[in-house]
Protein backbone atom coordinates (compact mmCIF):
# COMPACT_ATOMS: atom_id res chain seq x y z
CA UNK A 1 0.00 0.00 0.00
CA UNK A 2 2.68 2.59 -1.05
CA UNK A 3 1.48 5.31 -2.06
CA UNK A 4 0.91 9.18 -0.58
CA UNK A 5 -1.38 11.82 -0.07
CA UNK A 6 -1.87 14.39 -2.77
CA UNK A 7 -0.85 18.07 -1.70
CA UNK A 8 -4.32 19.40 -2.74
CA UNK A 9 -6.56 17.26 -0.99
CA UNK A 10 -7.83 17.00 3.22
CA UNK A 11 -8.30 12.70 2.73
CA UNK A 12 -6.85 10.21 0.30
CA UNK A 13 -8.50 6.54 0.98
CA UNK A 14 -9.01 3.44 -1.40
CA UNK A 15 -12.66 2.73 -1.99
CA UNK A 16 -13.39 -1.12 -2.80
CA UNK A 17 -11.10 -2.92 -1.01
CA UNK A 18 -7.52 -1.98 0.03
CA UNK A 19 -5.01 -2.08 -2.90
CA UNK A 20 -1.31 -2.40 -3.49
CA UNK A 21 -0.97 -4.83 -0.92
CA UNK A 22 2.49 -6.59 -0.57
CA UNK A 23 2.10 -10.02 -0.02
CA UNK A 24 0.54 -13.26 -1.56
CA UNK A 25 -0.90 -14.50 2.16
CA UNK A 26 -3.43 -11.67 1.90
CA UNK A 27 -3.69 -12.23 -2.01
CA UNK A 28 -4.96 -15.56 -1.66
CA UNK A 29 -6.80 -15.47 2.06
CA UNK A 30 -9.14 -12.52 1.87
CA UNK A 31 -10.85 -13.17 -1.53
CA UNK A 32 -11.22 -16.92 -0.33
CA UNK A 33 -12.83 -15.79 3.20
CA UNK A 34 -14.89 -13.11 1.51
CA UNK A 35 -16.38 -15.44 -0.63
CA UNK A 36 -16.68 -18.18 2.34
CA UNK A 37 -18.63 -15.46 4.13
CA UNK A 38 -20.87 -14.05 1.12
CA UNK A 39 -21.87 -17.39 0.10
CA UNK A 40 -23.30 -18.65 3.53
CA UNK A 41 -24.69 -15.54 3.94
CA UNK A 42 -26.16 -15.82 0.84
CA UNK A 43 -28.21 -19.12 1.37
CA UNK A 44 -29.19 -17.62 5.01
CA UNK A 45 -30.73 -14.81 3.88
CA UNK A 46 -32.26 -16.63 0.92
CA UNK A 47 -33.89 -19.12 3.27
CA UNK A 48 -35.36 -16.44 5.55
CA UNK A 49 -36.67 -14.55 2.64
CA UNK A 50 -38.56 -17.80 1.51
CA UNK A 51 -39.68 -18.75 4.85
CA UNK A 52 -41.08 -14.99 5.14
CA UNK A 53 -42.70 -14.93 2.25
CA UNK A 54 -44.20 -18.15 2.84
CA UNK A 55 -46.01 -16.69 6.13
CA UNK A 56 -47.23 -13.78 3.32
CA UNK A 57 -48.51 -16.04 1.76
CA UNK A 58 -50.22 -18.41 4.33
CA UNK A 59 -51.46 -15.10 6.30
CA UNK A 60 -49.36 -14.79 9.09
CA UNK A 61 -47.77 -11.90 8.20
CA UNK A 62 -46.96 -8.75 10.38
CA UNK A 63 -45.02 -5.34 10.37
CA UNK A 64 -42.02 -6.80 12.36
CA UNK A 65 -41.79 -9.27 9.36
CA UNK A 66 -41.92 -6.84 6.82
CA UNK A 67 -39.34 -4.75 8.17
CA UNK A 68 -37.17 -8.10 8.53
CA UNK A 69 -37.76 -9.44 5.07
CA UNK A 70 -36.32 -5.99 4.22
CA UNK A 71 -33.58 -6.56 6.02
CA UNK A 72 -32.68 -9.73 4.22
CA UNK A 73 -32.78 -8.03 1.22
CA UNK A 74 -30.00 -5.77 2.25
CA UNK A 75 -28.17 -8.33 3.25
CA UNK A 76 -28.47 -10.11 0.22
CA UNK A 77 -27.46 -7.23 -1.71
CA UNK A 78 -24.39 -6.34 0.46
CA UNK A 79 -23.19 -10.03 0.12
CA UNK A 80 -23.86 -10.37 -3.66
CA UNK A 81 -23.05 -6.82 -4.94
CA UNK A 82 -20.26 -5.68 -2.40
CA UNK A 83 -18.28 -8.27 -1.38
CA UNK A 84 -17.17 -9.95 -4.62
CA UNK A 85 -16.15 -6.60 -5.72
CA UNK A 86 -13.61 -6.62 -2.71
CA UNK A 87 -12.92 -9.94 -3.37
CA UNK A 88 -11.66 -9.06 -6.72
CA UNK A 89 -10.12 -6.18 -5.55
CA UNK A 90 -8.10 -7.72 -2.71
CA UNK A 91 -7.21 -10.61 -5.46
CA UNK A 92 -5.43 -8.51 -8.03
CA UNK A 93 -4.36 -5.16 -5.53
CA UNK A 94 -5.09 -3.00 -8.72
CA UNK A 95 -8.20 -1.50 -9.76
CA UNK A 96 -10.15 -3.44 -13.01
CA UNK A 97 -13.78 -2.50 -12.73
CA UNK A 98 -14.01 0.46 -14.61
CA UNK A 99 -14.83 3.95 -13.51
CA UNK A 100 -18.70 3.08 -12.66
CA UNK A 101 -18.06 0.54 -10.45
CA UNK A 102 -15.53 2.88 -8.72
CA UNK A 103 -17.78 5.60 -8.26
CA UNK A 104 -20.95 3.67 -7.28
CA UNK A 105 -19.76 0.63 -5.20
CA UNK A 106 -18.59 2.34 -1.52
CA UNK A 107 -21.95 4.51 -2.22
CA UNK A 108 -24.35 1.09 -2.84
CA UNK A 109 -22.53 -0.29 0.40
CA UNK A 110 -23.14 2.40 2.63
CA UNK A 111 -26.50 2.98 1.38
CA UNK A 112 -27.14 -0.58 2.74
CA UNK A 113 -25.84 -0.13 6.02
CA UNK A 114 -27.49 2.80 6.57
CA UNK A 115 -30.43 1.55 5.65
CA UNK A 116 -30.46 -1.51 7.47
CA UNK A 117 -29.34 0.28 10.98
CA UNK A 118 -32.71 2.70 10.27
CA UNK A 119 -35.12 -0.36 9.74
CA UNK A 120 -34.01 -1.46 12.86
CA UNK A 121 -34.64 1.55 14.77
CA UNK A 122 -38.55 1.20 12.68
CA UNK A 123 -38.97 -2.28 14.25
CA UNK A 124 -39.77 -0.32 17.64
CA UNK A 125 -42.75 1.14 16.03
CA UNK A 126 -44.11 -2.11 14.56
CA UNK A 127 -45.90 -4.96 15.69
CA UNK A 128 -45.53 -8.12 16.22
CA UNK A 129 -48.53 -9.74 15.18
CA UNK A 130 -51.46 -8.61 13.14
CA UNK A 131 -55.09 -10.00 13.66
CA UNK A 132 -56.69 -11.16 10.54
CA UNK A 133 -59.71 -9.34 8.70
CA UNK A 134 -63.14 -10.48 9.68
CA UNK A 135 -64.03 -11.18 5.81
CA UNK A 136 -61.49 -14.19 5.68
CA UNK A 137 -58.96 -11.87 3.80
CA UNK A 138 -55.13 -11.43 4.16
CA UNK A 139 -54.33 -9.58 7.77
CA UNK A 140 -54.63 -6.19 7.18
CA UNK A 141 -50.86 -4.89 7.60
CA UNK A 142 -50.81 -0.59 7.71
CA UNK A 143 -49.53 1.30 4.81
CA UNK A 144 -47.12 3.35 6.96
CA UNK A 145 -44.26 0.40 7.21
CA UNK A 146 -44.29 0.30 3.56
CA UNK A 147 -44.03 4.24 3.50
CA UNK A 148 -41.58 4.68 5.83
CA UNK A 149 -39.35 1.35 4.19
CA UNK A 150 -39.50 3.57 0.95
CA UNK A 151 -38.60 6.82 2.95
CA UNK A 152 -35.66 5.06 4.45
CA UNK A 153 -34.76 3.41 1.18
CA UNK A 154 -34.65 7.42 0.00
CA UNK A 155 -32.88 8.63 3.09
CA UNK A 156 -30.41 6.23 3.19
CA UNK A 157 -29.41 6.62 -0.73
CA UNK A 158 -29.07 10.73 0.02
CA UNK A 159 -26.19 10.48 3.26
CA UNK A 160 -23.26 8.69 1.26
CA UNK A 161 -23.66 10.66 -1.99
CA UNK A 162 -20.27 12.21 -0.77
CA UNK A 163 -18.50 8.90 -1.47
CA UNK A 164 -19.69 8.39 -4.79
CA UNK A 165 -18.65 12.24 -5.68
CA UNK A 166 -15.45 12.42 -4.57
CA UNK A 167 -14.38 8.28 -6.12
CA UNK A 168 -12.00 8.73 -8.95
CA UNK A 169 -9.81 6.44 -10.35
CA UNK A 170 -5.79 7.31 -10.60
CA UNK A 171 -3.04 6.12 -12.59
CA UNK A 172 -0.72 4.34 -10.62
CA UNK A 173 2.91 3.11 -12.08
CA UNK A 174 1.30 0.76 -15.39
CA UNK A 175 -1.60 0.34 -13.13
CA UNK A 176 -4.98 1.80 -11.98
CA UNK A 177 -6.34 2.28 -8.57
CA UNK A 178 -9.86 3.35 -7.56
CA UNK A 179 -9.91 6.71 -4.41
CA UNK A 180 -11.42 8.72 -2.47
CA UNK A 181 -10.30 12.05 -2.41
CA UNK A 182 -11.60 15.25 -1.05
CA UNK A 183 -10.53 18.54 -2.52
CA UNK A 184 -8.95 21.13 -0.18
CA UNK A 185 -11.51 23.97 -0.58
CA UNK A 186 -14.60 21.22 0.94
CA UNK A 187 -12.69 20.26 3.90
CA UNK A 188 -14.19 22.48 6.21
CA UNK A 189 -17.73 21.99 5.21
CA UNK A 190 -17.60 18.32 4.54
CA UNK A 191 -15.47 17.91 8.15
CA UNK A 192 -18.85 18.91 10.06
CA UNK A 193 -20.44 16.88 7.30
CA UNK A 194 -18.72 13.60 8.18
CA UNK A 195 -19.21 13.96 12.35
CA UNK A 196 -22.92 14.56 11.95
CA UNK A 197 -22.95 11.56 9.08
CA UNK A 198 -22.02 8.72 11.40
CA UNK A 199 -23.75 10.31 14.48
CA UNK A 200 -27.12 10.44 12.79
CA UNK A 201 -26.92 6.91 10.91
CA UNK A 202 -25.21 4.69 12.93
CA UNK A 203 -24.70 6.01 16.93
CA UNK A 204 -28.18 7.47 17.75
CA UNK A 205 -30.25 4.53 16.00
CA UNK A 206 -28.08 1.86 17.64
CA UNK A 207 -28.31 3.65 20.94
CA UNK A 208 -32.27 4.17 20.38
CA UNK A 209 -32.30 0.32 19.29
CA UNK A 210 -30.85 -1.41 22.03
CA UNK A 211 -32.16 0.59 25.06
CA UNK A 212 -35.51 0.63 23.85
CA UNK A 213 -35.81 -3.29 23.80
CA UNK A 214 -33.86 -3.67 27.04
CA UNK A 215 -36.49 -1.82 28.68
CA UNK A 216 -38.97 -3.50 26.69
CA UNK A 217 -37.35 -7.12 27.51
CA UNK A 218 -37.43 -6.22 31.67
CA UNK A 219 -41.36 -4.84 31.56
CA UNK A 220 -42.35 -8.43 28.99
CA UNK A 221 -40.24 -10.22 31.98
CA UNK A 222 -41.47 -8.39 35.14
CA UNK A 223 -44.90 -7.25 34.24
CA UNK A 224 -47.00 -8.50 31.48
CA UNK A 225 -49.67 -10.62 31.84
CA UNK A 226 -48.31 -13.47 29.23
CA UNK A 227 -44.74 -12.67 28.52
CA UNK A 228 -43.18 -15.30 26.80
CA UNK A 229 -44.08 -14.48 23.27
CA UNK A 230 -43.19 -10.48 24.08
CA UNK A 231 -40.00 -11.11 25.19
CA UNK A 232 -39.17 -14.24 22.50
CA UNK A 233 -39.50 -12.15 19.52
CA UNK A 234 -37.94 -8.55 22.19
CA UNK A 235 -35.03 -10.65 22.49
CA UNK A 236 -34.68 -11.73 18.94
CA UNK A 237 -34.82 -7.79 17.77
CA UNK A 238 -32.40 -6.64 20.83
CA UNK A 239 -29.77 -9.29 19.72
CA UNK A 240 -30.10 -8.48 16.01
CA UNK A 241 -29.67 -4.61 16.88
CA UNK A 242 -26.63 -5.34 19.38
CA UNK A 243 -24.92 -7.60 16.62
CA UNK A 244 -25.58 -4.89 13.93
CA UNK A 245 -23.98 -2.50 16.36
CA UNK A 246 -20.58 -4.32 17.36
CA UNK A 247 -19.84 -5.85 14.36
CA UNK A 248 -20.43 -2.53 12.18
CA UNK A 249 -18.27 -0.34 14.90
CA UNK A 250 -14.85 -1.02 12.99
CA UNK A 251 -16.44 -0.05 10.12
CA UNK A 252 -17.72 3.53 11.27
CA UNK A 253 -14.98 4.02 13.37
CA UNK A 254 -12.27 3.85 10.40
CA UNK A 255 -14.52 5.52 8.38
CA UNK A 256 -14.55 8.17 10.45
CA UNK A 257 -11.01 8.24 11.37
CA UNK A 258 -9.80 8.96 8.04
CA UNK A 259 -12.45 11.27 6.93
CA UNK A 260 -11.81 13.80 9.51
CA UNK A 261 -8.11 13.90 8.88
CA UNK A 262 -6.24 11.76 11.22
CA UNK A 263 -3.18 9.56 10.92
CA UNK A 264 -4.18 6.92 8.22
CA UNK A 265 -4.92 3.53 10.82
CA UNK A 266 -3.73 0.63 10.38
CA UNK A 267 -3.94 -1.76 7.46
CA UNK A 268 -4.54 -4.61 9.07
CA UNK A 269 -8.03 -2.52 11.23
CA UNK A 270 -9.11 -1.73 7.68
CA UNK A 271 -9.53 -5.39 6.09
CA UNK A 272 -10.99 -6.19 9.68
CA UNK A 273 -13.48 -3.55 9.68
CA UNK A 274 -14.30 -4.50 5.75
CA UNK A 275 -14.60 -8.68 6.64
CA UNK A 276 -17.15 -7.44 9.89
CA UNK A 277 -19.39 -5.55 7.60
CA UNK A 278 -20.14 -8.99 5.39
CA UNK A 279 -20.19 -11.11 8.42
CA UNK A 280 -22.70 -9.09 10.02
CA UNK A 281 -25.27 -9.52 7.07
CA UNK A 282 -24.16 -13.45 7.33
CA UNK A 283 -24.99 -13.67 10.75
CA UNK A 284 -28.39 -12.00 10.96
CA UNK A 285 -30.05 -14.76 9.21
CA UNK A 286 -28.48 -17.34 12.18
CA UNK A 287 -30.07 -15.03 14.82
CA UNK A 288 -33.48 -15.28 12.89
CA UNK A 289 -33.38 -19.03 12.41
CA UNK A 290 -31.88 -20.27 15.92
CA UNK A 291 -34.18 -17.73 18.23
CA UNK A 292 -37.44 -16.21 16.33
CA UNK A 293 -39.83 -19.35 16.74
CA UNK A 294 -41.91 -18.21 13.27
CA UNK A 295 -38.61 -18.10 11.06
CA UNK A 296 -37.57 -21.60 12.84
CA UNK A 297 -40.78 -23.60 12.53
CA UNK A 298 -40.79 -22.35 8.66
CA UNK A 299 -37.13 -23.99 8.64
CA UNK A 300 -38.38 -27.17 9.77
CA UNK A 301 -41.75 -27.27 7.66
CA UNK A 302 -38.99 -26.30 4.57
CA UNK A 303 -36.69 -29.32 5.61
CA UNK A 304 -39.55 -31.92 6.27
CA UNK A 305 -41.15 -30.69 2.66
CA UNK A 306 -37.64 -31.09 1.10
CA UNK A 307 -36.61 -34.40 2.51
CA UNK A 308 -40.31 -35.81 1.35
CA UNK A 309 -39.69 -34.70 -1.99
CA UNK A 310 -36.50 -36.13 -2.54
CA UNK A 311 -37.66 -39.40 -1.10
CA UNK A 312 -38.64 -42.12 -3.29
CA UNK A 313 -42.84 -42.14 -3.09
CA UNK A 314 -43.94 -45.58 -1.84
CA UNK A 315 -47.86 -46.17 -2.65
CA UNK A 316 -48.44 -46.88 1.09
CA UNK A 317 -46.47 -44.23 3.01
CA UNK A 318 -46.95 -40.86 2.30
CA UNK A 319 -45.42 -37.97 3.13
CA UNK A 320 -48.10 -35.95 5.44
CA UNK A 321 -48.75 -32.62 4.93
CA UNK A 322 -46.44 -30.59 7.59
CA UNK A 323 -49.42 -29.04 10.09
CA UNK A 324 -47.32 -27.28 13.00
CA UNK A 325 -44.01 -28.02 14.34
CA UNK A 326 -41.83 -30.92 13.82
CA UNK A 327 -42.85 -32.83 16.87
CA UNK A 328 -46.47 -32.70 15.83
CA UNK A 329 -45.78 -33.72 12.64
CA UNK A 330 -43.85 -37.28 14.20
CA UNK A 331 -46.80 -37.34 16.39
CA UNK A 332 -49.27 -37.64 14.06
CA UNK A 333 -47.40 -39.94 11.38
CA UNK A 334 -47.30 -42.09 14.30
CA UNK A 335 -50.88 -41.74 15.30
CA UNK A 336 -51.67 -42.81 11.39
CA UNK A 337 -49.56 -45.23 11.35
CA UNK A 338 -51.59 -47.09 14.73
CA UNK A 339 -54.83 -46.23 13.26
CA UNK A 340 -53.90 -48.03 9.79
CA UNK A 341 -52.81 -51.31 11.91
CA UNK A 342 -55.89 -50.92 13.98
CA UNK A 343 -57.83 -50.98 11.08
CA UNK A 344 -56.44 -54.35 9.55
CA UNK A 345 -58.68 -56.94 9.88
CA UNK A 346 -58.03 -61.19 8.66
CA UNK A 347 -59.59 -61.62 5.01
CA UNK A 348 -62.02 -64.44 6.30
CA UNK A 349 -62.90 -63.19 9.28
CA UNK A 350 -64.05 -60.00 7.17
CA UNK A 351 -65.98 -61.97 4.46
CA UNK A 352 -67.46 -63.75 7.54
CA UNK A 353 -69.28 -60.31 9.09
CA UNK A 354 -69.66 -58.61 5.68
CA UNK A 355 -72.97 -61.11 4.79
CA UNK A 356 -74.20 -60.62 8.66
CA UNK A 357 -73.81 -56.43 8.90
CA UNK A 358 -77.05 -55.40 7.08
CA UNK A 359 -79.39 -57.81 8.83
CA UNK A 360 -81.14 -55.88 11.25
CA UNK A 361 -84.77 -56.67 10.42
CA UNK A 362 -86.92 -53.45 10.33
CA UNK A 363 -89.99 -53.40 12.33
CA UNK A 364 -92.47 -52.95 9.80
CA UNK A 365 -91.58 -56.12 8.38
CA UNK A 366 -91.16 -58.76 11.00
CA UNK A 367 -93.36 -61.78 10.88
CA UNK A 368 -93.63 -62.70 13.97
CA UNK A 369 -93.76 -58.92 15.79
CA UNK A 370 -95.43 -60.70 19.20
CA UNK A 371 -92.14 -62.38 20.19
CA UNK A 372 -89.87 -58.67 20.03
CA UNK A 373 -92.77 -57.50 22.20
CA UNK A 374 -92.54 -60.33 24.87
CA UNK A 375 -88.53 -59.58 25.01
CA UNK A 376 -88.99 -55.64 25.63
CA UNK A 377 -91.63 -56.88 28.14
Amino acid sequence: MDINRPANVSFFDFVGGVQLLQGEETRTAMPVVLIGICVSGAVGNLLVLLILIRDFRNKRGSEVKVLLSSLAYLDLAILLLCAPVRAVTYYKQTWTLGSFVCSTTDWFQHSCVVAKTLLLAVTTRAKHTLVPSPNTGPPNIPTWIHGAVAFICVVSMMFPIPQMLFASLVPHARDTICVSKMPACAADFMSLFYKIYPTACYVVPVIFTIAYYTKALHTAVNHAPSPQHQSKVTLVLLCLSGALGLMLLPEWGTFTWIRLGYNKPPVGLIIFAQVMVYACSAFSPVILMTMYDDVRQGLIQICFIASCRGSKPLPSNKCQKTEGNGAEVGANSVENAIAQEGEKTIPDVEHFWTGRRNTHVEVEQDPVPWEREEKML
